[in-house]
């Protein structure tokens, strides 16, 4: 006989279990006895611990644990009469020092008045912040965060 004379048919018939003890899987039908899962639908959802803080709520509180998001860092409609007519972006707000480098999240706060007309091109800003930038005349533009590009490869030399 070879292996492509063999009939198999491609569906087995499912166990019925349940129908009497002498069915060979009755009376429970593997599903031990009483409690919450030997009921139909007697199930606790995944990560359940009856009750306890679970794991993936207590993971965060634990020492050591660190988040890597990174957090968006704030500038306020105060500070921006300082570029009067320009353009402010990222890389303008980290030169004049009040954002640690330009490939982070910034987002403007309402906190001083803007006085002068300005055009703001940032990742986020409250809504006030960016009607207090209308009102003085600028426009507010929301744009992605800044990618730092890719070092180039140096040359191997022979």
């Amino acid at each position: 006989m070879k292996f492509n004379d063999l009939k198999v048919s491609s569906k087995k018939s499912a166990k019925r279990v349940g129908r009497g003890i002498a069915a060979g899987q009755g009376k429970t039908a593997g599903r031990g006895t009483k409690g919450q899962n030997s009921r139909t639908g007697g199930r606790v959802r995944p990560g359940f611990e009856g009750g306890q803080n679970p794991l993936y709520k207590r993971l965060p509180k634990l020492p050591g644990f660190t988040s890597h998001r990174p957090k968006a860092e704030n500038v306020y409609t105060g500070q921006l009469d300082t570029f009067a007519g320009k353009t402010v972006d990222n890389f303008t707000l980290a030169n004049a020092g009040l954002v640690s480098n330009p490939y982070t999240k910034v987002k403007l706060i309402l906190k001083g008045e803007v006085t002068k007309k300005v055009t703001v091109k940032l990742q986020g800003a409250s809504e006030s912040a960016a009607a207090a930038v209308q009102k003085a005349g600028g426009t507010f533009a929301k744009v992605e965060q800044v990618k730092r590009q890719p070092k180039e490869k140096a040359v191997e030399k022979k």
